[in-house]
């Protein structure tokens, strides 16, 4: 029993710092759409309109990942909060926890090439 309890303790643990990274991403997104808009408040060519366009889009895009993920974490809190520790640990759990874990691996990946990209950007314009 001591095993199951810490096992749902370390899967706590990674779904409460994926849900504060999430949070942090999703406000940093509002700081990007903000520059962004400073940048179109400017009179600039379509040189920087096109790219700002698609990074306008790209957000709404990252945001809406951003939520489906959070709730994903919510789920499997919920699941990990209602879980009966008298059960065998048959690896549903576990299973659900391998496939967020990649998916938030593939979106961290995803964020920080658009922040990059986003970054040379604002160099650009700014």
């Amino acid at each position: 029993m001591q095993t199951k309890v810490s096992y749902l303790s370390d899967l706590k643990f990674n779904l409460d710092t994926w849900k504060r990274e999430l949070r942090f991403h999703f406000n940093e997104m509002d700081t990007f759409e903000e520059k962004l808009e400073e940048i179109a408040s400017r009179e600039f060519s379509n040189n920087a309109l096109i790219p700002l366009e698609h990074f306008q889009n790209k957000i709404m895009i990252e945001k809406d990942a951003i939520s489906k993920l959070m709730h994903r974490c919510r789920n499997k809190m919920a699941n990990i909060n209602k879980a009966d520790l008298s059960e065998q640990i048959d690896g549903r759990l576990h299973n659900e926890q391998h496939t967020l874990k990649d998916d938030m691996r593939t979106y961290i990946k995803m964020h920080y090439d658009l922040k990059e990209e986003m970054m040379d950007y604002f160099l650009k314009w700014l």
